[in-house]
């Protein structure tokens, strides 16, 4: 077994060629009695949240949840982060990006953690991954919370492109409840001069 990566709450190991391992860590801060309920609950939360949204989009496949851990497909391409510079059509890729963050909302799941660090591109196709900080959700404040989220990963780490990656994502998103919710969210993240 081969560990991949190592974030702030899990590590994921190679455990083949197409499979993943998982595997939410303990933490030495907290107390026993704390850390394990937390970590069964989310690794529970994350494999069902992934489970649902393989019905809606692109997400790794999971199976063996464990009390701590679940096995998962290994994506392998190009993490989006990566690819940005070299892609030569930013509007086509950021619209198929939209049109998933749109189902992925219609199905009431919001990811959290929208980032280019978080979508894989393997056979021209976008895929999430890493729902840690994901939860079900029908309120159009959190999806337009996830969406505030993905435009400020945009400016923050693609400050050349983002307008172009943001307006094709917003192309392609449907409830205009949430498109018009985002605009107080933004409000609210301004200094008042």
């Amino acid at each position: 077994m081969k560990e991949l990566w190592r974030g702030a709450e899990a590590v994921i190991y190679e455990l083949s060629d197409n499979t993943l391992l998982k595997n939410r860590v303990r933490k030495g801060y907290r107390i026993k009695e704390l850390d394990e309920p937390l970590r069964r609950n989310r690794t529970r939360k994350e494999f069902n949240l992934l489970k649902r949204a393989a019905s809606v989009i692109n997400v790794p496949k999971v199976s063996n949840l464990g009390e701590y851990s679940f096995e998962m497909e290994y994506v392998k391409g190009i993490v989006l982060r990566d690819y940005i510079n070299s892609c030569k059509d930013l509007s086509v890729l950021f619209k198929q990006v939209g049109e998933l963050i749109n189902k992925m909302h219609e199905a009431n799941i919001v990811h959290g953690d929208l980032t280019t660090s978080n979508m894989i591109l393997r056979d021209d196709k976008v895929y999430f991954v890493d729902f840690s900080l994901g939860d079900y959700s029908n309120k159009v404040e959190d999806k337009a919370v996830d969406l505030h989220l993905i435009k400020q990963a945009l400016i923050a780490k693609h400050n050349k492109f983002w307008k172009t990656c943001f307006d094709a994502i917003i192309s392609n998103y449907k409830d205009e409840q949430v498109l018009e919710r985002l605009k107080s969210v933004e409000k609210r993240g301004r200094k008042k001069q």
